[in-house]
């Protein structure tokens, strides 16, 4: 495959310079104006928490999401703030099959026209337990969350992705994902191949389109899964989900032009 940077292109930048540029990062009022943005589990947490950033530096966000309940009360607090007005998509992806995919493809098509951005940032804890306890039905669910589903939407939305002048997909990965460890089942693998997908991916774009790939690992964040994956710590012990905002925002917007094919982590 080619190396050289195709016309129009910037330049590939390094893990180091990219890590350290995502840190120190501060998006000025407006920088992701006129952007659409896709970010899945955006009902509660880190999702919800950067559908708000997203939403604050100009973008226009749709909401995907399992929970409606959830979905309409931060599209209201996003039009009580006064930003652009959000779509909203209820999906539930531990049943969401390919075919529900493309058939939202088709919706953002005709709304849209386009898509700038993806965060893929749904997940499931799944058990922490031995391999050799581990329920078959519960690694199904998690792959298919955390894995499948990402890969069906990807997928999906590539069209739509080839349609932006600067696109960005930012996959979520984990520490677990990134080095294997002991009881951490199919959380752990699912993670493993999240990475595998964006470097294939990435490599597969990076010559050819004007779309970026890369996985961030949000590290020890307040969430419900980390409560649920570490049942005695003091959750204001943990970094709130809203600080994580300058590594996202970096990733999403055209800062980061030339970032691609990165295993990048959202604190130090």
């Amino acid at each position: 495959m080619s190396t050289h940077t195709p016309a129009g292109r910037a330049p590939k930048v390094d893990l180091d310079t990219a890590q350290a540029a995502a840190l120190a990062y501060h998006c000025e009022p407006g920088t992701l104006k006129d952007r659409i943005i896709l970010v899945t589990g955006a009902g509660e947490g880190i999702g919800r928490a950067m559908a708000l950033a997203l939403a604050a530096a100009g973008a226009t966000v749709i909401l995907l999401g399992r929970t409606q309940d959830k979905l309409e009360k931060l599209y209201d607090e996003i039009i009580a703030a006064g930003y652009p007005t959000p779509a909203m998509v209820p999906v539930n992806l531990e049943v969401a099959t390919p075919a529900n995919f493309e058939e939202l493809a088709g919706m953002f098509d005709r709304e849209f026209g386009r898509l700038d951005g993806i965060l893929h940032n749904a997940s499931i804890l799944g058990d922490i337990t031995p391999l050799d306890n581990y329920g078959y039905s519960t690694w199904d669910s998690v792959m298919q969350v955390n894995l499948n589903a990402a890969f069906y939407l990807t997928r999906a939305m590539l069209p739509l992705l080839r349609s932006s002048t600067d696109a960005s997909v930012l996959f979520t990965s984990s520490s677990v994902g990134r080095k294997g460890r002991a009881f951490w089942g199919a959380y752990a693998v699912s993670k493993f191949a999240t990475e595998g997908l964006v470097q294939v991916l990435s490599d597969e774009l990076e010559n050819t389109t004007a779309i970026r790939v890369n996985s961030i690992n949000p590290g020890a964040t307040r969430t419900r899964m980390r409560a649920l994956a570490y049942p005695g710590e003091e959750a204001m012990s943990v970094t709130a989900p809203e600080a994580l905002a300058p590594a996202y925002l970096y990733l999403l917007g055209p800062a980061s032009r030339g970032v691609t094919g990165l295993a990048l982590n959202a604190q130090a």
